[in-house]
């Protein structure tokens, strides 16, 4: 136990769920018989987080991720299970909670520090690091209820991350404020790493998970599915996302559907269902064109020939469109657009742009376009269109476009600034030049 920071043993977090609220209240006085439906949202799960380990929790919404996280911070307690903690917690879970909304900036950071068990000497020798951690100048001596949403989280991370503990605990914070904030709380975290403390974070970054941690858990409806490298467990977390991980996939099972020359997958898993049913799709796909040329199908491909929504930075990668001509389609042209998720058109190009001119399409055929290209975007999330256009008698023509029709998540073990990477070489006094 010497070296454990962190043990769950058997946990199991297991909700009531009523018909109507009134039946909640029956049921707790033992009024009457009432009929009770019960939700698991962890089911017997156990791990372990080794002192000066970083370990990341990943896993689809509903997966039980943020409650694990109550219930080692105390906040939930389990139904089943126990959970051991050695160290000093400092917890980022729903940041400003415990704010009073009519207390100043300075009221609320006596006010938190006292909830976390600090004396009023203990977090004064704290306030100038708080307070130039937050950055929010006079504002500090104003109602909290005053601030914009942005100076309200920086202050309530500046709080929770400036008081030195030993185990951290995270759970999606690390993207709040402006950009110029966010690269201060990355560096803050690499900082408590570097310093060998513990940290145990949920995060829907993939890259900060591939980045950052030592070993990942991954959670699938309340159970734990796998732990191991951030590779394999966020391999398996994309196969999780489109519905292809087996019951019996282990870190150890991991395998891709390829495509053949067809676009068809291949070996035993080959079946007759769309390439896009594999892809997590945008529910409000915008659509129009009368559908000359047609696009029935369309993939995201990785550099191992999985269909998936996520791609690593600095790897080849495919899109594939499948189209088809209901009437006769003049000089085709196949499109597709990557947009970051304000609406920006960040890349993109067509196979006019790429030099390829096709020939008319004659009703009934199908064609298959297949860019293939390296991903140099920055991690993150960003959005995928695709379209099918052409010329009528010279005259511009949309024949069918679809818009965000998925999100593309990019991951990436480093990021630069900007949308793309330029891929810099670095040299000092001439050190490395050839």
């Amino acid at each position: 136990m010497d070296d454990t920071a962190i043990k769950v043993d058997h946990v199991s977090k297991i909700y009531k769920l009523y018909n109507k609220p009134s039946d909640r209240l029956r049921d707790a006085l033992h009024l009457k018989k009432v009929q009770v439906r019960e939700h698991a949202a962890l089911n017997d799960i156990s791990f372990e987080v080794h002192r000066g380990e970083t370990v990341g929790i990943i896993g689809t919404n509903g997966s039980g991720k943020s409650t694990i996280l109550k219930i080692i911070t105390g906040v939930l307690n389990p139904t089943a299970g126990d959970v051991t903690i050695d160290g000093r917690i400092s917890a980022l879970l729903e940041l400003g909670a415990g704010f009073n909304m009519e207390y100043t900036g300075i009221e609320n950071v006596y006010l938190n520090g006292t909830m976390m068990g600090f004396s009023n000497e203990e977090i004064e020798a704290r306030m100038d690091d708080i307070l130039s951690f937050a950055d929010i100048g006079d504002f500090v001596h104003q109602p909290v209820k005053t601030y914009s949403s942005g100076m309200f989280v920086r202050l309530a991370f500046a709080v929770a991350i400036n008081i030195d503990p030993e185990i951290l605990i995270v759970d999606e914070a690390l993207s709040v404020g402006d950009v110029f904030f966010q690269s201060k709380c990355y560096h803050k975290f690499e900082e408590f790493k570097k310093e060998g403390k513990t940290i145990l974070f949920v995060s829907h970054d993939l890259s900060s998970i591939s980045k950052y941690c030592d070993r990942v858990i991954l959670l699938d409806k309340g159970i734990k599915r796998a732990e191991g490298g951030p590779k394999q467990i966020v391999d398996m977390y994309k196969k999780l996302l489109v519905g292809q991980l087996r019951k019996d996939d282990t870190t150890d099972s991991i395998s891709a559907d390829h495509l053949d020359e067809n676009g068809d997958k291949t070996g035993e898993g080959k079946s007759e269902e769309l390439w896009k049913d594999s892809l997590v799709l945008n529910s409000e796909i915008v659509e129009y064109g009368e559908k000359n040329g047609e696009i029935v199908d369309f993939a995201i491909i990785d550099e191992n020939g999985l269909i998936t929504n996520a791609i690593e930075k600095d790897t080849e990668f495919t899109i594939k469109v499948r189209l088809r001509a209901n009437a006769l389609v003049e000089h085709p042209i196949s499109t597709y657009t990557i947009k970051n998720l304000q609406g920006t058109a960040i890349t993109g190009t067509n196979t006019l742009f790429e030099g390829y001119e096709m020939e008319d399409w004659q009703p009934g055929e199908e064609h298959i376009v297949t860019f293939t290209q390296t991903m140099s975007l920055q991690g993150g999330e960003y959005l995928l269109s695709v379209g099918c256009t052409g010329y009528i008698q010279g005259d511009f023509h949309v024949y069918h476009r679809l818009y965000d029709v998925c999100n593309l998540t990019v991951v990436s073990h480093k990021n630069t600034v900007g949308f793309f990477d330029a891929h810099s070489r670095v040299t000092i006094d001439g050190e490395g030049e050839d």
